[in-house]
C-alpha cells in the first residue's frame, strides 16, 4: 500500500467508524451523504490513488497515438492506417501494480505495456505511476466510444486534447466536448500537434486563434501547447508537463481526500466543538431535588425524634412523580442542550424513564437504615438514674425522721444525711441529664445518618440511571468528533508551478517565437 493509499485508508477507517457509532443519531440526509463517501473512497482505494492518470483524446488523424509513442518512448500505440477508429483504450503504465484499474477501465491485456526497462529506468523514474491512455478517437462513429471516455475521465489527472491545424476548429470537439468541459481548465491542456506543417511566422496566431475557440467554450487559460512528433517540437516541454503532475497528489487522491473532507466537516456540523456539561457540576442540585420528592429531611428528622422521645416509627413515602419528572427534564436540558437534535433525541432515550427512575429511588431508600433505637447505655443511665433517687428519697427521709426524733441520732448525723441526700439527689440530676444529652446526641447522629446516606443512594441512583448514559453517549459524541477531525484533509497541495522552457520550437503565446510558456495552465487539483 503506497502513502497516498495508507492515509487515505486510515481517513475513510476513521470516518467509517465515526458512522458507526454516530448511527441514526445523525440526520437521515447526512448520514447518508457521509455513507456514500465512505462507500466511494472505499471503491476508490480499492483501484489505487496514487497513480496519476493522464489521457490524450483527439480526432482521427490528429497524431495522439503517434504523440504517445513519443512520451511513452516506446512504439507500441498503432499509427496511421495500421490503427482505424475504435472505441477501445490503449495504455502505458510506469508502473507495475494498475493492472485493477486497468481493468476497472476495460482496457483489454494486448493494449496494455508496462514502462519498466531497466535500460533507462533513471530517466523513466520521474514518472514513476504515471498510466498514459490513448482514448478512442472522439469523431470515431464506432459505437460506444463516448461511454469510454465518460468512464474514464473522472479518473484523470490531465486531459490532453490532442489536434491538428486542420482540424482545430471541428465542432464536433467544441461542441461535443469542450464546451461540456467548463471548470476542468485547471486540468486540461491542448496540444496543436503538427505544428511543423505551419509557417513559423503563423505559428502564434494558430496558437492564439486556438486559445480564442477555448475562452468561447468557456475554457479561459487552458495552455496550449505546440507541437510535432516528427520534429520533437513541445515533446519535453510536455513530457515535463507529465512529471510535476506525477509529482503531485493524484486527481483520485485528491477527490478521493476532498469527498473526505467534505464528509466530515458535514459530520462535524452534527457534532459541535464543545459540549459544556459535565456530571459533578449538576449531581449535588439533582440529588437536592430528588432528596425534596423523597422527603429525606423529614424522615432523618423523624428519626432523631424517635431516638430523643423513644418512639416513633418513621419511614419514606412514594416520592413525588411531577418533582422527578422535573430533575430528569432538567437534566436533559443541561446535558444536551449543545447537541443537535438526533443526538438529544438519543439522549432522552438512553437514559431511565421518570418512572423508572423514580422506582430506583425507592428501592435505593429501602436500603437506608432508619434506627430509632436509643443509646446502647440507656438502661445502665436509667438504672444509676432511679437508683440515685432512690437513695435521695431514702437519704431525704430518714434526715427528715431523724429531725422529727422519730429516728434516734445526733445532729451531727442529721446533717450527714440531708448532705447525703442532697449528693443523691444531684446524681440522679446529673445521670438523668447525661442520658438525656446522649439521647440528643445519638438522634442527631441517626438524623445527619439517614440524610447521608439516604443522598449517598440518590446520588448512585443518578449515576446509574441518568449519569452513566449520559456519560456514554457525550463520550460518543466527542469520539465521532475526534474521528471525524482526523479524516478531514491536511490542506490543500502546494499549486504546480510549469517554469517557462525555451527549448522547443513551438510558441504558446510566447514573448518570442520558437519558446514554451506554460505559465498560464494555474493549478491543476483535484
Amino acid at each position: 500500500m503506497t502513502s497516498h493509499d495508507a492515509t487515505l485508508s486510515a481517513r475513510t477507517e476513521d470516518l467509517g467508524r465515526a458512522l458507526q457509532i454516530a448511527g441514526a443519531r445523525l440526520d437521515d440526509a447526512v448520514f447518508g451523504k457521509v455513507a456514500s463517501s465512505v462507500a466511494g473512497v472505499r471503491e476508490r482505494l480499492a483501484l489505487g490513488v496514487d497513480h496519476t492518470v493522464v489521457a490524450l483524446a483527439g480526432g482521427t488523424g490528429s497524431g495522439k497515438s503517434s504523440m504517445f509513442n513519443k512520451i511513452s518512448r516506446l512504439t507500441f500505440a498503432d499509427v496511421g492506417v495500421k490503427r482505424p477508429t475504435t472505441a477501445k483504450v490503449t495504455a502505458c503504465s510506469w508502473s507495475d501494480d494498475a493492472a485493477t484499474l486497468l481493468d476497472w477501465l476495460s482496457v483489454e491485456r494486448e493494449r496494455r505495456i508496462t514502462r519498466s526497462s531497466e535500460l533507462d529506468a533513471a530517466d523513466e523514474a520521474s514518472l514513476s505511476g504515471l498510466v498514459l491512455l490513448d482514448l478512442p478517437d472522439h469523431d470515431s462513429v464506432a459505437p460506444g466510444h463516448r461511454e469510454v471516455v465518460d468512464k474514464v475521465l473522472p479518473l484523470v489527472d490531465l486531459l490532453v486534447w490532442v489536434v491538428d491545424p486542420q482540424k482545430y476548429a471541428d465542432d464536433a470537439l467544441h461542441t461535443g466536448y469542450l464546451r461540456d468541459s467548463s471548470g476542468m481548465q485547471a486540468s486540461t491542456v491542448v496540444v496543436l500537434n503538427q505544428i511543423d506543417t505551419v509557417p513559423v511566422g503563423q505559428r502564434d496566431n494558430l496558437v492564439n486563434d486556438v486559445k480564442r475557440l477555448l475562452r468561447d467554450d468557456g475554457l479561459e487559460n487552458v495552455p496550449v501547447v505546440a507541437a510535432s512528433t516528427k520534429t520533437d517540437i513541445g515533446i519535453a516541454d510536455l513530457r515535463g508537463l507529465l512529471e510535476q503532475t506525477v509529482a503531485r497528489r493524484s486527481v483520485s487522491a485528491g477527490r478521493a481526500a476532498g469527498e473526505l473532507d467534505a464528509a466530515a466537516t458535514l459530520l462535524l456540523s452534527q457534532t459541535p466543538a464543545e459540549v459544556p456539561w459535565h456530571i459533578d457540576t449538576v449531581l449535588e442540585r439533582e440529588v437536592d431535588a430528588l432528596a425534596r420528592a423523597a422527603g429525606l429531611e423529614s424522615v432523618a428528622a423523624q428519626v432523631g425524634a424517635a431516638v430523643r422521645n423513644g418512639y416513633g416509627s418513621p419511614e419514606f413515602r412514594s416520592p413525588d412523580p411531577d418533582s422527578i419528572a422535573l430533575s430528569r427534564s432538567r437534566w436533559l436540558t443541561g446535558s444536551g442542550e449543545s447537541l443537535k437534535h438526533g443526538w438529544q433525541r438519543s439522549l432522552a432515550a438512553s437514559v431511565a424513564s421518570a418512572q423508572e427512575v423514580a422506582t430506583a429511588v425507592v428501592k435505593a431508600l429501602q436500603g437506608v437504615t432508619l434506627d430509632t433505637r436509643g443509646p446502647t447505655t440507656q438502661r445502665l443511665t436509667r438504672r444509676l438514674a432511679l437508683g440515685a433517687v432512690l437513695v435521695a428519697v431514702l437519704l431525704g427521709t430518714a434526715t427528715v425522721l431523724a429531725s422529727m426524733g422519730v429516728l434516734p441520732a445526733g445532729e451531727t448525723w442529721t446533717t450527714v444525711l440531708g448532705v447525703l441526700a442532697v449528693a443523691a439527689a444531684v446524681t440522679a440530676l446529673v445521670v438523668f441529664l447525661v442520658a438525656m444529652q446522649m439521647r440528643r446526641a445519638l438522634a442527631s447522629r441517626r438524623a445527619q445518618g439517614v440524610v447521608a446516606s439516604g443522598r449517598a443512594a440518590l446520588e448512585r441512583v443518578l449515576q446509574q440511571t441518568l449519569g452513566a448514559p449520559t456519560q456514554r453517549l457525550l463520550d460518543e459524541h466527542r469520539a465521532v468528533r475526534e474521528l471525524a477531525q482526523s479524516a478531514r484533509d491536511d490542506g490543500p497541495a502546494a499549486p504546480l508551478r510549469l517554469e517557462e522552457n525555451a527549448t522547443t520550437g513551438g510558441s504558446i503565446g510566447a514573448s518570442s517565437p520558437g519558446s514554451v510558456r506554460f505559465t498560464d495552465l494555474g493549478t491543476v487539483r483535484a
